[in-house]
């Protein structure tokens, strides 16, 4: 299983703090598919063409089975991971978003802000979380057994 995960930040590309989110995704992956993972990173900055080089380069050139991104699903005017991610999509994955917002407007009322997609690029399921690490750990939760029935169908096995 292999997972490419992006995180998105101008402040952490640049060095000036430490990237929280991505390795809180690596844990919470490990702890769905165990030691058969492996991981892949990158960081990069707020900006729509690199973030789409980044998902294009973990879903074409590594052919990652999965592609997980943090941050920049927000308002601002920085945050543009989804507009990256629509940009790279074949299919458009609306539910993953959904039940993402819907589920952490229970803990968090700003949870409708966040703008997160979900789809797939050729044979790789992507799916942007938000940027904070317990949020990547709350979403990936409920997101699991979508994600490893996602993964299955794209590789061309039975789930079931």
């Amino acid at each position: 299983m292999k997972i490419g995960r992006i995180t998105i930040s101008d402040r952490a590309s640049a060095g000036i703090y430490a990237d929280r989110s991505g390795p809180a995704i690596e844990k919470a992956l490990r702890e769905v598919f165990g030691d058969a993972a492996i991981f892949q990173s990158a960081i990069v900055p707020d900006e729509v063409e690199l973030i789409a080089a980044a998902l294009k380069f973990f879903t074409d050139e590594s052919k990652c089975d999965l592609v997980i991104t943090t941050g920049g699903t927000g308002i601002s005017t920085r945050d543009v991971t989804p507009e990256a991610t629509r940009a790279v999509l074949e299919k458009e994955l609306p539910g993953f978003g959904e039940i993402m917002r819907m589920q952490s407007f229970a803990k968090v009322r700003t949870a409708i802000l966040s703008r997160a997609v979900a789809g797939t690029r050729g044979r790789t399921l992507i799916v942007n979380l938000p940027g904070k690490p317990t949020a990547v750990r709350e979403c990936l939760e409920i997101l699991a057994p979508a994600i490893r029935e996602g993964v299955a169908h794209l590789r061309g096995e039975d789930p079931h």
